[in-house]
C-alpha cells in the first residue's frame, strides 16, 4: 500500500479493459462490424478478461453463465424466474461458504482472484435474476431453437466485459437496444466529458491517499478512547466510501467508453439505466432513508424489484436480510444489514415527527445539521460492520461509543413506533 496511489486488482483490469472498450466503440461503427461480430467481440472480451483477472477461479462464473442460459432456452416463461434464482444463489452461496472455510476454519486469507471471482459473480447474479424476471413477465421473449441471434445475445448479455468486473446494472433490452444500434449513432467519447471524469477520478484518489495517511496515523479501535473512536470510525468509513466512489465512476467510464453507458442513447421507457456515483447526495443528504435509495442506486432498484415489490409481508425487513445473504452472510455483514434496517425504519419515523414537530427556519436548520452529522455517523458505523466483517472486528466496533449513535434511533424508533400504532397510521416503505 506504499507509493502515491494504490491501486487495487479490480481497478487494474477495469484499466485494461478501457482500450478494449474504445476499441469495440471505433468498430462498431463501422459498417462491416455486424451485430453478430458485436456480440462476439463482446462474449470473448468477457472471456479474456475473466481469465486474465481470475485465472481458473473464472469457470465460477462461466459456468452459472451457460447454465442459466440453458435454463431460459429449457423452462417454460413462468417458472423460469424461479429455477434461475434458486440455481444461482445456490451456486453462489456455496462460492461464498469456500471463502468462510478459508478465513474462519483454515484461518488463511483468501486468493484474490478467487474475491475477484465472487464479485463477478454477485454481478452475474443481478443480471441473470433480472433477465429472468423479464422472461417470466414476458418482457423478452425466449426463442425455442437453441440456434439464433437470442441465445448469442444471452451470453453476451451476461458476460460483456465492460460490466463483467464492475458498473450499474443494465437491462437486457436496454443492452440489446444499445448493441443493435446503427452505424451512424456510435459515436467516439468526447473529450469534455472524459476529461471531468478523468480529474474527478484524479481527485477521489488523490484524497483516498491523504485519508489513508490520516488512518495510518490515528491508529484503531482496539487503541482508542470515547472522541478517538469516533474519529478512527469517520476516518475509517471515509476511506471505504472513497474507494466505492473511486470504482462506481471507472466502470461507468469503462461503459462510457464502450458506448454502453447510462448516459449513452436510446433511451428505452422504464429501461434507462442510473448511475451509482452521485457523490453530492450521499455526502449531503441528512435522511438515511435517501441515502439508502442513492447508495449503489442499480443495485437498489435491483433490490426493490427481486424483493421489495414481491414481499407479502415485512418487504424492508427480507430486503436487507436477502442482502446480507446475496453479499455472503459474513457475520458482520449480517449484523450490519439488519442494523441498517432498523435505522431505515427509524428514520422515517424521526423525520415524520419532526416535520410536524419543528416550524421555524433556525430550528430546521439546526435539526439538518444534527441529522446530518447523525446520518453519516450511523453510515459510518453500518459501514465498517459490513466491510470488516469478521466477529472480532464486530466486538470491537460494538464495544466502542460508537454504538451509542444506532442506540439513540433505536430507542427512538420504539417510543416512535408505540407512538405511531396507537395512532393507527400505516409505516411507508423505504423507497418512497
Amino acid at each position: 500500500m506504499d507509493g502515491l496511489f494504490y491501486f487495487d486488482p479490480v481497478t487494474f483490469y477495469q484499466g485494461v479493459a478501457f482500450p478494449f472498450a474504445l476499441l469495440f466503440n471505433f468498430l462498431c461503427a463501422m459498417d462491416s462490424f455486424s451485430i453478430t461480430a458485436r456480440h462476439i467481440f463482446l462474449i470473448l472480451g468477457g472471456c479474456l478478461l475473466a481469465w486474465m483477472a481470475m485465472a481458473q477461479y473464472a469457470v465460477l462464473v462461466f459456468i452459472p453463465a451457460f447454465c442459466a442460459v440453458a435454463l431460459f432456452q429449457s423452462v417454460q416463461p413462468e417458472k423460469v424466474h424461479c429455477w434461475t434464482f434458486s440455481f444461482q444463489m445456490t451456486w453462489q452461496t456455496l462460492c461464498h461458504l469456500g471463502l468462510h472455510y478459508t478465513e474462519y476454519y483454515l484461518q488463511e486469507p483468501p486468493c484474490m482472484r478467487f474475491c475477484i471471482a465472487l464479485s463477478s459473480l454477485m454481478l452475474l447474479t443481478q443480471r441473470i435474476t433480472w433477465l429472468s424476471l423479464d422472461i417470466s413477465e414476458g418482457r423478452v421473449v425466449v426463442q425455442e431453437a437453441w440456434r439464433g441471434p437470442r441465445l448469442l445475445s444471452f451470453c453476451s448479455y451476461l458476460l460483456f466485459f465492460p460490466a463483467l468486473l464492475g458498473g450499474p446494472l443494465c437491462s437486457f433490452r436496454r443492452f440489446q437496444a444499445q448493441v443493435s444500434r446503427p452505424e451512424a449513432q456510435w459515436r467516439p467519447p468526447s473529450l469534455g466529458p472524459a476529461a471531468r471524469r478523468g480529474l474527478l477520478l484524479l481527485g477521489l484518489q488523490l484524497l483516498r491517499t491523504w485519508v489513508r495517511g490520516l488512518l495510518g496515523a490515528g491508529g484503531s479501535l482496539a487503541d482508542c478512547h470515547w472522541l478517538g473512536c469516533v474519529c478512527v470510525m469517520w476516518t475509517t468509513a471515509a476511506l471505504f466510501k472513497l474507494t466505492y466512489y473511486c470504482h462506481w465512476i471507472l466502470d461507468e467510464s469503462v461503459l462510457w467508453a464502450a458506448g454502453l453507458g447510462p448516459d449513452s442513447d436510446p433511451a428505452l421507457h422504464g429501461e434507462g439505466d442510473v448511475s451509482d456515483a452521485d457523490i453530492w447526495t450521499l455526502e449531503t443528504t441528512h435522511r438515511l432513508a435517501l441515502f439508502t435509495r442513492t447508495w449503489n442506486r442499480s443495485t437498489t432498484r435491483w433490490l426493490r424489484r427481486l424483493v421489495f415489490e414481491r414481499a407479502e409481508a415485512w418487504p424492508l425487513l427480507q430486503t436487507f436480510a436477502f442482502s446480507a445473504w446475496w453479499h455472503g452472510l459474513h457475520p458482520g455483514q449480517v449484523f450490519g444489514f439488519l442494523c441498517w434496517a432498523l435505522m431505515v425504519r427509524a428514520d422515517h419515523l424521526i423525520h415524520g415527527c419532526a416535520k410536524v414537530l419543528i416550524a421555524s427556519w433556525p430550528g430546521r436548520l439546526l435539526y439538518r445539521a444534527v441529522t446530518w452529522a447523525h446520518t453519516q455517523l450511523i453510515v459510518a458505523y453500518i459501514l465498517l460492520a459490513v466491510e470488516l466483517r469478521s466477529v472480532s472486528a464486530l466486538r470491537l466496533l460494538g464495544a466502542s461509543c460508537n454504538s451509542l449513535f444506532p442506540l439513540v434511533s433505536c430507542v427512538l424508533l420504539i417510543l416512535l413506533a408505540g407512538r405511531e400504532k396507537r395512532a393507527g397510521a400505516s409505516p411507508a416503505p423505504f423507497t418512497q
